[in-house]
């Protein structure tokens, strides 16, 4: 796979030559523009070139997208796939309790855990995603349409979590209906601002980073089926 990148153009605007927004279905050499309406992340354009050779994800991968768009699932697939480690924000962001760190304290732990020279991250911390970037060789965006955000994170609302929690915190019904369903609310009000917030801090600190947008469940199985062959 070739990838072009995309860099901060003159008078502020982004162009396309130095960070690759990839969409993983398209042919052999297949470009198209993406730009249009009701999509904020079309500004990059879409770049995917396809052969039979495995797809180079690098060894630090950042997984980000809205809350519900499937980060944790799709980190642990490609740990899986890679053989590389995977770091879930959520299990390290919590002290015991349910208590949140300090911005500071948060900050610390995070760049503790970005050291490592090899790992998938997956999270949607936003203020503190320009961390991420400049350790990721290779960024994934879960761009899944907001009402699936919204219908899972409702049904996790009613459902035991799957996978590691944090260190000691207890699950309850009260928390995860309160966190889970209250998160609902959250997707629907920042639908559009969560994908463009991510955008612009990609242009601004990820210009060494390859970037693939995934739209859907089966463009997640195509990358994924990709990086194994």
């Amino acid at each position: 796979m070739t990838a072009h990148r995309i860099s901060a153009g003159s008078r502020g605007t982004t162009s396309l030559g130095a960070v690759c927004f990839g969409d993983v279905l398209c042919g052999a050499g297949c470009w198209r523009n993406a730009r249009g309406a009701g999509n904020p992340l079309g500004a990059f354009g879409i770049l995917c070139t396809m052969n039979g050779a495995s797809r180079k994800i690098g060894h630090r991968v950042l997984v980000d997208g809205m809350m519900g768009s499937g980060k944790s699932t799709f980190a642990r697939a490609l740990g899986a796939r890679t053989g590389l480690p995977v770091i879930h924000l959520d299990v390290h962001y919590w002290k015991p309790g349910w208590v949140r760190p300090s911005d500071d304290e948060w900050r610390e732990r995070q760049r503790a855990l970005l050291a490592g020279e090899a790992w998938i991250i997956d999270g949607n911390y936003k203020e503190t995603l320009a961390l991420r970037l400049e350790r990721a060789e290779t960024v994934v965006f879960l761009d899944t349409p907001w009402w699936l955000c919204a219908s899972r994170a409702f049904v996790r609302g009613l459902r035991k979590p799957v996978g590691e929690m944090p260190e000691r915190c207890e699950d309850s019904v009260n928390r995860r209906l309160r966190d889970e369903w209250g998160g609902v609310g959250r997707i629907w009000h920042n639908r559009r601002s969560e994908p463009e917030y991510a955008r612009s801090e990609i242009v601004r600190h990820g210009s060494d980073t390859t970037v693939h947008v995934l739209r859907s469940r089966r463009e997640a199985r195509a990358f994924l089926d990709a990086v194994c062959r």
